[in-house]
């Protein structure tokens, strides 16, 4: 295939159009144009070569490698119903492989590829940079591969992230996300259990609930929620961190997350509300109550210190309702439309000693138990009460060699 029929095909791609959006493809096209409009600019042409190799080299050396990363994370039609039936449709499955063909031929091209046939090519090459690598690769084949793998690896952000933000309504990958891990977490296994029981059968297509944590503060209910995202991310799990203020938008986003072969928290953290709160009724219609059915691929965890979610005042009850009663179930509705409840309580004095033992393991904090005990129950008055949070804190300024 010649220069200009590549960068032909190329610019008639379909399925695979999202590809030509990388800045890598781009400058690539770029130096095809130039190639096949060379009339014996080397500058204009050893330019282009130099931009691209400048893209390719902080993402690997082996052009055919790093294009083949862009084609099978692309978002598109053929990847997102690449489990269903029939796939994307017979015109869409037929643009694919002729596509997928033409960026192979792509990711082989070398540098002397590109030069072929022009003139004065040798001399043209002692301009240039050094050739980039390539290596034979077959597209179809991965691209079938990565197909049957979509909902343990994703695609577009999705492949590459597994954590994501609500930002004016479109998601926004967190490229540093807490790298909590279950492990990491002493305490609670009997609690933990049961959100990890309900997210494994979010992964495998079954029913499940969706799940508020409640109890008191820095018992770990957050770092719960974050550390199974962590540990089932492989799996094909990604989490969505939702803001009490962005709670309308929840509904446009299980519509957009409905068809995706990924299985999606959606995690509302330190979740309460003021009586009169337009955002208490939008969380109790997405629950449970709205026309339109949870999507089987998504589930709500809310983290509260609030058993009814619903801040009241003793006055509250001294007002002018009529049907007060009716008032009160409507406050606690919202609480049981989570079909699972767990409850983190602050922990006994043996819960937390035996919190403390596995984190000073952890840490390498050397020191007797009864002393370690002693020094932490003192630090945990200072700080307002025993919690996992306080023994982390408090192992964590040992390890660091701070005088307590």
């Amino acid at each position: 295939m010649t220069v200009r029929e590549l960068s032909a095909r190329l610019g008639s791609l379909v399925v695979l159009r999202g590809v030509l959006r990388d800045e890598l493809v781009v400058r690539f096209r770029a130096l095809l144009r130039e190639a096949g409009a060379y009339t014996g600019d080397a500058a204009a042409l050893a330019g282009a070569a130099a931009e691209f190799e400048a893209a390719l080299l902080p993402r690997g050396e082996v052009w055919s490698d790093v294009l083949l990363d862009i084609v099978l994370n692309d978002d598109n039609l053929c990847m997102r119903r690449g489990l269903t039936p029939g796939g994307a449709g017979e015109v869409a499955e037929a643009c694919l492989a002729a596509e997928l063909a033409a960026l192979q031929a792509a990711g082989s091209m070398t540098l002397e590829d590109v030069l072929a046939g022009l003139t004065g090519s040798d001399a043209l090459a002692n301009l240039l940079p050094p050739p980039w690598k390539v290596r034979a690769v077959d597209y179809a084949a991965a691209y079938r591969a990565r197909r049957a793998d979509v909902g343990q690896k994703g695609f577009g952000m999705f492949a590459t992230h597994h954590v994501f933000t609500l930002t004016d309504g479109a998601l926004t990958p967190v490229r540093w996300p807490d790298p909590q891990r279950l492990a990491d977490l002493p305490g609670y296994e009997r609690e933990r259990e049961k959100i990890i029981a309900n997210t494994e059968a979010l992964l495998a297509g079954l029913p499940s609930a969706n799940v508020l944590l409640y109890g008191d503060a820095g018992t770990g209910k957050s770092s719960t929620v974050k550390a199974i995202a962590n540990e089932y991310a492989p799996r094909g799990l990604r989490l969505v961190e939702v803001k009490k203020h962005q709670l309308y938008q929840m509904p446009a986003l299980m519509d957009e997350l409905a068809d995706n072969p990924l299985k999606f928290i959606l995690f509302i953290d330190d979740l309460s509300f003021a009586a009169n709160d337009d955002n208490f009724a939008a969380l109790k219609a997405i629950l449970e109550g709205s026309v339109g059915g949870r999507s089987h691929n998504v589930a709500v965890y809310a983290t509260s210190n609030r058993r009814h979610l619903v801040k009241e005042r003793l006055s509250d009850r001294t007002g002018d309702d009529i049907h007060e009663g009716d008032t009160r179930q409507e406050l606690m509705s919202l609480s049981a439309r989570f079909g699972l409840t767990v409850t983190f309580q602050r922990p006994d004095k043996a819960l937390y000693e035996s919190i403390l033992l596995e984190l000073a393991v952890r840490y390498g904090v050397q020191m007797p138990s009864d002393q370690l005990f002693m020094r932490a129950e003192a630090f945990a008055l200072r700080a307002g009460g025993r919690s996992p949070r306080v023994a982390k804190q408090f192992i964590e300024l040992l390890a660091a060699g701070v005088r307590l």
